[in-house]
């Protein structure tokens, strides 16, 4: 049985968080969240954010700290092993694309959301597609820096990268984590990400991909072309991992405004690098799904 367990209102976590923490207790592990309606009682769907490989919550500053959270409830995560939750009981069983989203599954009925909008970055995206199968209050998507990759077909929905080799490796160097900052996130790299990167259980990037490799999984693009949930496609126009063209050749089952978005001047993650045009495409996003 998970549990609620309460952080103090200005506690500060091993991350250096000022906001308030709430730990969940599930099977996989504890799990931090980061709730603006908890005690405001804000009401609407909420919003739940999912992070990449190796990063933690922190990477979604820009969104919870600005005007969409007015009238919203934002929900922020760290998967097991990142950030301020703790490591999984099971790596085998948790540090996969589908364990984690049974994490997501299981936490937010532990709070009681019945339904809920996710947004999910890199991995995050990628959690978001299986929540589609796993989790029927789910709303409207949107992935950003995610292709919905067919089983064993990575290679088509990637760009040849050297930084790409980073987020399967165990261990990392100094210069290894700086150079997946600087892919994830490009320059300048906040002090909070090479953190998040050392913080990372060692053995969550070994799982997590040789689990991709073995074909764990099921078929994402399928999913999105055969969902009916609203999907939203948002990515930088110079993401120097993903295949752009891959994801505009996608047959979405329903595409929100009817085509994949590049943001100019940004990266692999734009709402890090262009907030304010990424809040205000997310914001119409989350209009219309009101």
């Amino acid at each position: 049985m998970a549990r609620l367990i309460h952080a103090g209102r200005n506690r500060t976590s091993v991350m250096q968080r000022s906001a308030a923490l709430s730990h969940v207790d599930t099977s996989h592990g504890r799990v931090a969240v980061e709730d603006s309606g908890e005690d405001s009682g804000t009401g609407g769907t909420p919003v739940v954010f999912l992070h990449g490989n190796s990063s933690s919550l922190e990477i979604f500053e820009h969104q919870r700290h600005s005007p969409l959270a007015r009238g919203r409830r934002l929900i922020a995560v760290d998967f097991p092993g990142h950030g301020a939750s703790g490591n999984a009981h099971d790596p085998l069983r948790t540090y996969t694309r589908s364990g984690l989203a049974d994490v997501i599954a299981e936490l937010l009925n532990c709070m009681r959301i019945g339904e809920a909008i996710v947004v999910g970055w890199s991995l995050g995206g990628h959690v978001g597609i299986d929540l589609l199968s796993r989790f029927a209050g789910l709303k409207g998507l949107m992935i950003i820096g995610t292709p919905p990759v067919r089983s064993g077909a990575m290679a088509e929905a990637f760009q040849a990268s050297a930084q790409l080799g980073f987020a399967g490796r165990p261990e990392l160097s100094f210069e290894d984590v700086t150079a997946f900052a600087r892919a994830m996130i490009g320059d300048p790299v906040p002090p909070f990400l090479p953190a998040a990167i050392r913080r990372t259980d060692k053995r969550f990037r070994d799982v997590l991909f040789k689990a991709a490799r073995a074909g764990a999984g099921g078929d994402q693009r399928h999913a999105v072309e055969t969902s009916k949930v609203p999907i939203a496609v948002v990515n930088g126009a110079a993401d120097p991992l993903v295949n752009l063209d891959y994801l505009d050749s996608i047959a979405y089952g329903n595409l929100w405004d009817s085509r994949c978005h590049r943001l100019p001047r940004a990266g692999h993650a734009p709402f890090w690098q262009q907030p304010a045009v990424f809040n205000a495409v997310l914001g119409r996003f989350l209009d219309a799904l009101a």
